[in-house]
């Protein structure tokens, strides 16, 4: 068969065959076009959501990043997450042209660590590829990134297990080092903060994010700075939660970083009353140090259900998106947040309301 009639017959049995082909070697044996080739060495690099995880924390990292926040939620096959960092950023007409292949800001450099090599410009080429949904939500040069990316479980796997965290056991050294435990997004999170303990990494929903970014800015940022500040968007991404002014608008600049929280959630975060993230390194720090596992279950007996409070948090800020849908007709308002009672085999919602007069 001559090199035209192969390329006819591939072109006839796949239409778009013939758009992959650089040449035909005869045979059966083609060069595939650079795009191709590309695509298929993509699709490869990820394997699974928590290699996605490892790829944006070094991306992270590589931006020179001294903070980064995580934040996950998963609704039936469809995770989402949000990545919060306060690296170098990108500029506005590079939010789209990262996510091509060979685009890098690593031109002089490559790191080699314990994932493999990192810093060929494939990294976001190679997530978008794979995930159902990838952009820039937020970023400026020197005011850090918001990444978010939604994958569909049933085209890219992730380990069963997301709710359990790691077992952390401290060396003769000194050092932290996970012994045991599923292979899951928390794990990675985990091993990368161990790798990397001058990086503050928080790992959370959503709305515990939004109330981290939020307590974190009012801490470290002069209140002057804040206070005459008219529009957060000239803040640094990870600055922007803590310089609002009321719910409305907290609402607003979370949706902006992909962090999307109800309006009551945002009247408790300035309320104070979401608690704030320790950072992954201190969590498992203080767990190790006190001889226990870095996230108990919240319920003793582990022959009956268990839910990982991090799952009980995101429960419950959708159980208060759901009563917002009869506060208003009924004119009723929550005493505090719902109580949740996880049984052997059941679990107790109470909600406690007071009627307005």
């Amino acid at each position: 068969m001559s090199n035209e009639d192969l390329l006819g017959f591939v072109t006839a049995v796949s239409g778009d065959a013939f758009l992959k082909v650089e040449e035909s070697l005869g045979d059966g044996f083609v060069r595939l076009k650079v795009s191709e080739a590309e695509r298929r060495q993509a699709k490869h690099d990820i394997r699974s959501v928590e290699d996605i995880v490892v790829e944006l924390l070094r991306n992270a990292r590589d931006a020179h990043a001294g903070r980064i926040f995580v934040a996950t939620t998963r609704e039936g096959d469809r995770r989402t997450m949000t990545f919060v960092d306060d690296g170098v950023g990108i500029p506005a007409g590079m939010h789209e042209r990262v996510f091509e292949p060979r685009v890098t800001s690593k031109l002089e450099t490559m790191v080699m660590d314990q994932w493999g090599v990192h810093g060929r410009g494939m990294a976001l080429f190679s997530i978008r590829s794979n995930a159902s949904e990838a952009r820039i939500a937020a970023s400026e040069v020197h005011k850090g990134t918001a990444l978010t990316l939604l994958v569909d479980s049933a085209q890219l796997s992730e380990r069963a297990d997301q709710s359990t965290w790691p077992i952390v056991d401290r060396e003769p050294s000194g050092a932290f080092k996970v012994s045991r435990g599923p292979h899951n997004i928390i794990r990675r999170v985990v091993e990368f903060s161990m790798e990397h303990p001058g990086i503050d990494v928080y790992f959370g929903s959503p709305a515990e994010v939004v109330a981290t970014l939020h307590a974190l800015t009012r801490d470290h940022v002069d209140a002057s700075d804040l206070l005459f500040c008219d529009d957060a968007s000239v803040l640094p991404v990870w600055q922007r939660p803590g310089g609002v002014s009321d719910a409305e608008e907290l609402t607003c600049v979370a949706e902006g970083l992909a962090l999307p929280i109800s309006e009551r959630t945002a009247h408790r975060i300035l309320a104070g009353e979401l608690s704030v993230l320790p950072t992954v390194f201190k969590h498992v720090a203080v767990a190790t140090a006190s001889g226990t596992e870095s996230a108990p279950d919240i319920y003793r007996d582990r022959r009956g259900l268990k839910i990982h409070q991090t799952d009980l948090a995101q429960f419950r800020g959708e159980l208060e998106a759901a009563f917002d849908s009869i506060a208003e007709r009924y004119y009723l308002h929550l005493k505090c947040e719902p109580k949740i009672v996880v049984g052997k085999d059941d679990i107790r919602v109470r909600f406690e309301v007071e009627k307005e007069d």
